[in-house]
């Protein structure tokens, strides 16, 4: 898929909320929708629509008292509930130094998404033209941000339709609206303006980190942030990164090597497992190893180290609690085309 003609295509008129996006391949044919301004395009569809149809489905014009008796009904644990944490954390990690009404100091500040993309891109300097790639985008900041500092066409991606749609709203709106978890199932809802440079140049889509929907050599630039350890493969994820960086250009990856069995099986773990290994389970060591010249079996030939460094990273969960992690950020270049 030539990404930069189809974004390009969209400037300037009415953005498409609704329709179904067609493989012109006539041994294919496969359909695609579009939902609320969002491309879902992913391997395996009917899973997917099955796994966010809460989100797809969802209403966004229930007060905030509604959606906490719903709250209260569905309980703990349920994946209203699921969703609204996920929400939480994420969006005001991305947006809450932008609320006016966070008005004393926050126990746990927002923008360390921002801090960390900061860092990436220190050692990212563009090198081709094309659109840059911002895979595992979550609600969008880190899109609007590479959009006004790189001044390029900005793709967001993401399997979490949920906070694709908080993303959507800020591009199309300018208006980041979430639920901010207090304690509990105890949520408030924060809705205030957010306006960025050069967002015309971006998009969100629906896509799967492992399994990009677009042709080889397309991107000038990459960055995955918080996304290794919550793919169902993190080397087809590295492979995906190699495979649709245009030579030459770079990416920046930052992960807390967070490994659960609920996002990626245990054999697909770099590291995490197995202290009896010759790199004691390191996962750090592991994706070093699968870099190029690292010794691996299975390196990954076309991308090679650039950095490597440490970086904190602190997500809000509620009121009085916070997790703090220790990132690992690498940043990567394809091997250009000898």
């Amino acid at each position: 898929m030539d990404i930069g003609s189809v974004l390009k295509e969209g400037e300037g008129g009415d953005s498409i909320e609704e329709g179904i996006l067609v493989c012109s391949s006539p041994r294919c044919l496969s359909e695609y929708p579009i939902i609320d301004g969002i491309p879902v395009i992913v391997p395996d569809l009917r899973t997917y629509i099955t796994n966010n149809v809460l989100p797809i489905l969802g209403r966004n014009d229930l007060s905030d008292t509604m959606e906490s008796l719903l709250g209260d009904c569905l309980g703990p644990g349920s994946a209203f509930d699921a969703q609204r944490q996920h929400l939480s954390t994420y969006a005001f990690d991305h947006y809450g130094d932008l609320d006016p009404g966070e008005i004393a100091p926050a126990s746990v500040p927002p923008g360390s998404v921002v801090k960390v993309l900061g860092h990436g891109l220190e050692a990212m300097p563009l090198s081709n033209e094309g659109p840059v790639l911002d895979i595992g985008c979550s609600v969008g900041r880190t899109s609007f941000e590479l959009a006004a500092r790189m001044d390029r066409l900005v793709l967001g991606v993401d399997l979490n339709f949920g906070m694709l749609k908080v993303a959507r709203a800020v591009l199309e709106r300018g208006i980041v609206s979430y639920p901010k978890r207090k304690v509990g199932i105890t949520f408030e809802r924060r809705e205030f303006p957010a306006v960025f440079e050069k967002s015309d140049n971006v998009d969100f889509w629906a896509c799967d980190a492992t399994a990009l929907p677009f042709s080889c050599n397309r991107f000038a630039a990459a960055v995955s942030l918080n996304v290794l350890d919550c793919v169902n493969s993190p080397y087809d994820h590295l492979s995906e990164i190699a495979r649709v960086l245009i030579p030459g250009s770079r990416a920046t990856l930052a992960t807390p090597y967070d490994w659960s069995t609920g996002a990626t099986p245990v054999q697909a773990w770099l590291g995490g497992h197995s202290q009896r290994s010759a790199h004691k389970g390191a996962s750090d060591a592991i994706l070093r190893s699968l870099l190029a010249g690292g010794g691996h079996p299975g390196a990954i030939e076309e991308l090679e180290l650039v950095s490597e460094k440490e970086i904190p990273w602190t997500l809000r969960l509620h009121d009085r609690s916070s997790m703090e992690y220790q990132v690992d950020m690498v940043v990567v270049r394809k091997k250009a085309i000898s």
